[in-house]
């Protein structure tokens, strides 16, 4: 009679989850959506009130600016909430570095910045015609670090790469796999895609992003993405986080 090895069932990795008596939540890419960032923060305070007493972390996963109409108000919004409370934090996003470069002079990043959606975020700061009326690209530069408030290039250069909370990390892109988590580059942070997103094993933690905007929350083994396309007429996600619980609020 023959007998066959038995196989071992291994049980699944428990489920993520944050230190008790924290509740988080990580808001996706505004960009320049002061309209659907005031209606989300007004969703996220009332679920907040309605749940069991627990000490509140709010983490934006950058990209506040570009593409939308109002990038100074948004800018303005998270600033104002980090400066109140040091609960809240916001991470770098890809449109914030190429931003910050071509403030710094970089004429190759203004070329990019107006390209990916910098135009509108100059005109919410009232630089419209300068765009196309400036001599130089120097010019135009200057004209930007004239108009655009010394305090909000302050405050974007300031902002963080990574957000860790319990078993998760936040991040604006993404990670490389096969990459230990602390020695990841800035540029996989902010601008990665593949082979991020297509690579189904374990990171080290379970990564929360944004960058690739989906119509809907992109909820995978090892990573959600929660760039739901307010740029583009979508919808603006949060994600909730609470020991091993999680859920979405969207608005748009």
């Amino acid at each position: 009679m023959f007998s066959f090895p038995f196989k071992k069932r291994v049980p699944p990795p428990p489920p993520p989850m944050i230190p008790p008596g924290v509740r988080a939540y990580a808001i996706g890419d505004v960009h320049g959506r002061a309209d659907l960032l005031d209606a989300l923060l007004a969703d996220v305070f009332a679920d907040h009130a309605r749940r069991a007493p627990a000490a509140l972390r709010l983490i934006f996963l950058g990209d506040l600016i570009d593409r939308g109409p109002s990038s100074r108000e948004v800018v303005e919004r998270v600033r104002d909430l980090i400066a109140s409370d040091d609960r809240v934090s916001c991470i770098t996003g890809n449109h914030e570095e190429v931003f910050l470069l071509a403030l710094d002079g970089d004429v190759e990043a203004l070329g990019m910045f107006l390209r990916i959606g910098g135009d509108t975020t100059l005109a919410s700061y009232g630089i419209v015609e300068e765009i196309y009326d400036a001599d130089s690209d120097a010019e135009l530069i200057e004209v930007m670090r004239a108009r655009i408030p010394a305090d909000h290039i302050d405050f974007l250069a300031r902002l963080d790469d990574r957000i860790e909370i319990g078993d998760y990390l936040c991040v604006h892109a993404g990670v490389r796999p096969g990459v230990p988590l602390d020695a990841q580059q800035t540029t996989d942070l902010r601008w990665i895609r593949q082979p991020f997103l297509d690579h189904r094993g374990a990171f080290g933690k379970f990564i929360i992003h944004g960058h690739t905007p989906m119509s809907d929350v992109d909820v995978q083994p090892n990573r959600i993405g929660i760039d739901t396309g307010a740029a583009y007429g979508g919808k603006l996600t949060a994600i909730g986080l609470e020991s091993m619980q999680r859920w979405f609020l969207s608005v748009g």
